[in-house]
């Protein structure tokens, strides 16, 4: 069989095979995509891929991803104008979620510097790519429930509802900016148009974690004042003792949710 010599990769095919993969790709751009486009196979694509990189067309943002570069961007750092598009090629089974979710919805007007990601995958808690920096938690496929599926230009995302944003946010107060910004958003959603005060006690009950009960009830009560909102808490506390914010001095103890709270808290 004849051997194609380099002169297929001279500059007017490099780019029309170039110009065909951006063509084929949404945002991301993959080793896989680039070789089924081209008809080669991955160690060729991959080859190419690196090679247009090195050119200045492409920016690496993960392994085996990339995403082009625009030609008034070339020395920029960020060249996605929207980095929720590098989630799902990132990520793999994934959503934003956290105080990224909480302001997606207008549970907050708090800015926060880093993209909150749950994923399936185990690695470390950050991540960083065009200039922004993912903050990961790891979870497990049966939590992937109260999702929304949302465009970003032309790639799927997958988001939190509201409602599960906020268990997310009681189940670990970090993912909220802490305990007292996870009550601010309780109270948004309480009070918007959406408020399904069932549907946070159906998700705290798939959830399965007693310390979404605990934490929920006694702000409900004692921050919120809502009573219906405590009372169903109360039907499903669970034995055992849980702190209202981990990163935080607890040594009160509220007997009656089984929580300890800070000395000063209302």
């Amino acid at each position: 069989m004849h051997q194609k010599d380099d002169s297929s990769f001279s500059l007017p095919a490099s780019r029309a095979r170039l110009a065909a993969v951006l063509r084929a790709s949404r945002e991301v751009i993959t080793i896989e995509l680039a070789a089924t486009t081209l008809g080669v196979d991955k160690h060729q694509a991959a080859k190419l891929l690196s090679r247009w990189r090195a050119q200045g067309w492409l920016r690496r943002v993960g392994p085996g991803l990339y995403v082009p570069v625009p030609l008034d961007l070339a020395t920029s750092q960020q060249v996605v104008e929207d980095p929720w598009v590098l989630v799902p090629s990132l990520f793999g089974e994934s959503y934003v979620g956290g105080w990224t979710a909480a302001h997606h919805w207008d549970l907050t007007e708090q800015l926060f510097n880093e993209i909150l990601v749950f994923t399936t995958r185990r690695g470390p808690d950050k991540y960083a790519a065009q200039g922004v920096t993912f903050s990961l938690r790891h979870t497990k496929g049966k939590r992937f429930f109260g999702l929304k599926t949302i465009w970003r230009g032309s790639t799927r995302v997958m988001i939190s509802d509201p409602a599960r944003t906020l268990i997310d946010m009681l189940a670990s107060p970090d993912t909220g900016g802490g305990i007292d910004h996870t009550a601010d958003c309780i109270a948004a959603f309480l009070t918007s148009e959406d408020a399904q005060r069932e549907l946070l006690i159906d998700y705290a009950k798939q959830y399965g974690n007693g310390a979404i009960f605990k934490r929920l009830g006694y702000l409900a009560e004692t921050r919120l004042h809502d009573e219906k909102l405590s009372a169903a808490c109360r039907d499903h506390l669970t034995q055992g003792y849980a702190r209202l914010d981990p990163t935080l001095s607890c040594d009160k103890l509220a007997t009656s949710w089984r929580l300890w709270v800070p000395a000063n808290d209302r």
